[in-house]
């Protein structure tokens, strides 16, 4: 065979095939020293490979594996191109701009998931079914749920953008609702008995989240700062996520609390530890080190004090409830409550703790 055939190319001690698909030149440099046979081989394979180009068969990436035009041209085939290449290339690209915490969930999604699952389907081949019958197995609550399909509702939500598919299954499969707990607050008399089972740094760090309904990411990114005592206020603007710190959960998490008289208490006990080191206000008692997440909170302090006081295991987000109960029993206004405790506004109190708002105060902000 000719070696100057059209489409081959001798490169010193290797061949370069060229062809044009779908509509960009391609050159594929194969490392195979251009003996007659090599040349015959590489002839035929050329042949094939435009010959596939014409009835619209060709797969770049099974005629050259680790070409990178063969990866780009892939994603172009919703029929080669798999869910754990689309996945891993959307994440890749995305990184970068999202936040750390939000970074890990997704790792953890992608991974440990949905490419065990769904990898090594092709992106033809997902449908809604498929999904539907994994999720009603999936041994988690409807929210997290939701939570490990977002990866793969971004990456088909891109694909379809652009124009790689012309369905997007996920536009099929909604989101499961998300089962409110009912919360469970702790009485005046049992944050008695606990307050009594701590003492120090301990005790005002819970006293604290009993009287101010921070969430515990919250609380433990508080610097002195934030604290006015002169205007018997404090100002809720970050909080610590996984040990980075970062701002709150939503714009209205971004909040101004009023001191109540027991959380002004608490605070005013802890400066004696943190106040001259101008940082956050509570430390781990056992490092003097500010706290970078809640578990040791959880394990060293909250179920050893719910042991000693003989009352069963609340996690500690129920400090937040006891918070927002207390406040509305007493008569606050829910609107204001709402602010307190950083919701955009009092619907998610109404939805949530409805039953400690009084009837009169209940028709009267229904209108609202």
């Amino acid at each position: 065979m000719d070696a100057r055939q059209r489409g081959i190319t001798i490169r010193g001690n290797s061949v370069q095939l060229s062809f044009t698909f779908q509509g960009v030149r391609c050159r594929e440099t194969i490392p195979m020293p251009p003996t007659k046979t090599a040349l015959k081989e590489l002839g035929l394979k050329l042949q094939a490979i435009k010959h596939e180009i014409r009835i619209g068969t060709f797969d770049y990436f099974r005629h050259f594996p680790y070409s990178r035009k063969a990866k780009e041209f892939r994603k172009t085939r919703p029929d080669l191109y798999t869910i754990k290449e689309a996945l891993i290339n959307w994440l890749r690209h995305n990184q970068a701009k999202l936040q750390k915490s939000t970074l890990q969930d997704y790792n953890s999604a992608i991974y440990y998931h949905l490419i065990p699952t769904f990898g090594d389907l092709t992106i033809a081949e997902l449908t809604a079914s498929k999904i539907k019958e994994w999720l009603s197995e999936l041994p988690c609550s409807n929210k997290r749920k939701g939570n490990i399909l977002t990866p793969l509702r971004q990456t088909f939500e891109e694909l379809y953008h652009d124009e790689i598919i012309d369905k997007n299954p996920l536009q099929r499969v909604k989101n499961l609702p998300n089962k409110t707990r009912e919360p469970e607050p702790f009485t005046q008399e049992e944050v008695a008995k606990i307050l009594n089972e701590l003492t120090g740094q301990a005790k005002n760090l819970i006293q604290f989240a009993f009287y101010s309904g921070l969430r515990t990411s919250e609380l433990i990114a508080l610097c002195w700062q934030d604290v006015d005592f002169e205007n018997n206020r404090i100002f809720v603007r970050s909080a610590y996520v996984r040990g980075q710190l970062k701002d709150t959960k939503t714009k209205s998490g971004k909040r101004e609390v009023t001191l109540q008289p027991q959380a002004e208490e608490a605070l005013l006990n802890q400066q004696a530890f943190t106040k001259q080191l101008n940082e956050t206000v509570f430390h781990d008692p056992h490092t003097n080190q500010p706290w970078r997440n809640d578990q040791p909170i959880r394990k060293r302090i909250w179920i050893p004090a719910l042991k000693k006081a003989g009352i069963n295991y609340r996690n500690p987000y129920q400090t937040r409830h006891t918070f927002a109960s207390t406040l509305l029993s007493r008569g606050e206004n829910p609107l204001w409550v709402a602010q307190q405790m950083g919701h955009k506004d009092w619907g998610q109190i109404r939805k949530v703790y409805g039953r400690w708002i009084s009837k009169i105060k209940s028709d009267t902000y229904n209108q609202s």
